[in-house]
């Protein structure tokens, strides 16, 4: 996925965003205190308008960039999370994200990054 561009054609939006992360990457988010490791990534938005206007107009992102989807944890609790390629940072910290699927999903932690497990791969 890392570098895909739709035809704008089809995306109906210019060409979009190439991705800057992929499947594994252990993120944070730029403006609210959650991390989380990718799951799945959208080369454009791909979720519901109401999903997309229950964000202020001030902060709503672009739709013709990559989304991500995170198994992400705060300090108090777990949960999935869909973000805009524009609201993610890689972290620095090295830690493992704690998120009660990850074991499920991904085996092993390497250089702070999580490898998929085979059988989910697709």
């Amino acid at each position: 996925m890392k570098g895909w561009t739709p035809n704008a054609e089809l995306a109906g939006t210019e060409a979009a965003t190439p991705a800057t992360f992929t499947i594994g990457d252990v993120v944070r988010h730029r403006l609210f205190p959650f991390r989380g490791v990718i799951f799945d990534v959208d080369p454009v938005f791909n979720n519901t308008d109401e999903w997309w206007n229950a964000i202020p107009e001030g902060v709503r992102p672009r739709k013709d960039q990559p989304f991500y989807h995170l198994l992400a944890e705060n300090d108090e609790s777990a949960y999935v999370a869909y973000v805009s390629q524009q609201n993610l940072v890689g972290d620095a910290d090295g830690d493992p994200v704690l998120h009660p699927a990850v074991q499920q999903m991904f085996t092993g932690f390497e250089d702070g990054r999580y490898r998929l497990r085979p059988e989910i791969r697709n």
